[in-house]
């Protein structure tokens, strides 16, 4: 082969890459140029489309994560929810839980007087007449009080029980014999119960010297009616213990559990320190100082500056007992 056919075939060489490239999907002719500016395409749209699910997930954590950091995680949340529905009166803040209390005492006494009134009509025992003649008692009085702390704080209250205690007194009405006396225990041994935690939340934290008082006369009136109850001899506690267990949120904590059989040692008695001079006395309890029936005394005293008696509380203080606020879904 001469120098001529070589550089024939060196020029046809250099040609190759300059000679048009035929697409095997479409059969169009691409020139190297159409080439490099179609495969910048397709690496623009992968890029773009990873982008897109880039910006998808972390749009996705975003959502996710915003209402954790703005509820459970942000300083400040506590207090605004204390702020939320609190309005100012002459007697401290009222808020949103304060007024709850307000209705749900005004609540109980909507069908806890019609229970009581039913079973004194009712041919049951001795022990149930006279706890249906406390639920009458506490919730008469109590009644009086919550009205007047209703209308001093501009709180509206309801005039039937809710759909919850209405269905309870239907069950009351339905039942008879043993079965009436079962279910009247254990109704309202169970609504009682399950409102302290909400009583003593609403009295530790409001700051409306009414709605403290009237908190600490329902603590006392769930507690003489609990009692009262429980002297039936027919609160079923084994059932209160496994709804109670089902409801719970968090295990309980404490010392570990004491082996079978064995005693514990005797714990000193917790004193005072120092030179103590105290002229009060222990209220009315365990220790032999119950009064007739399980009753607290009843103290005359005089109208305090909110418009309400105190009501019987200790012998000496004479407030007198009260029922509580109930929990959502749970009334006395």
């Amino acid at each position: 082969m001469d120098f001529a056919e070589r550089t024939e075939i060196f020029a046809q060489g250099l040609n190759i890459s300059t000679a048009p490239y035929v697409h095997p999907g479409t059969g169009q002719a691409q020139t190297p140029n159409d080439q490099l500016v179609s495969s910048g395409r397709h690496t623009l749209r992968r890029i773009n489309g990873t982008a897109l699910v880039i910006a998808a997930l972390f749009a996705t954590v975003g959502a996710l994560a915003y209402p954790v950091w703005s509820y459970a995680d942000r300083s400040g949340t506590g207090q605004a929810n204390l702020a939320a529905g609190t309005v100012s009166t002459r007697w401290g803040p009222l808020t949103a839980s304060d007024r709850d209390l307000i209705v749900r005492v005004r609540l109980a006494g909507l069908w806890e007087l019609p229970a009581g009134q039913q079973a004194l009509e009712r041919p049951v025992s001795k022990a149930f007449k006279e706890t249906a003649d406390h639920l009458i008692v506490g919730h008469t009085d109590l009644d009086k009080r919550v009205r007047i702390v209703a209308a001093q704080l501009g709180v509206e209250l309801p005039n039937q029980p809710n759909p919850q205690q209405q269905g309870w007194l239907q069950e009351l009405s339905a039942a008879s014999g043993k079965e009436y006396e079962y279910k009247f225990a254990n109704l309202l041994r169970s609504a009682h119960g399950k409102i302290f935690p909400a009583i003593g939340a609403v009295r530790n934290s409001t700051r409306n010297t009414l709605v403290r008082q009237l908190a600490s006369d329902t603590n006392q009136t769930v507690l003489d009616h609990i009692t009262m109850l429980e002297k039936t001899g027919s609160v079923d506690f084994d059932a209160i213990a496994n709804d109670t267990a089902a409801a719970a949120t968090a295990s309980p904590t404490g010392p570990p559990a004491p082996v079978p059989g064995s005693t514990a040692a005797s714990a000193p008695p917790a004193e005072a320190t120092g030179d103590v001079q105290v002229s009060s006395s222990p209220s009315p309890g365990s220790l032999g100082r119950s009064t007739r029936a399980g009753r607290i005394p009843r103290t005359r005293t005089t109208c305090c500056s909110s418009g309400i008696a105190p009501g019987p509380a200790a012998a000496a203080a004479g407030r007198r007992p009260g029922i509580g606020p109930a929990e959502p879904q749970m009334f006395l």
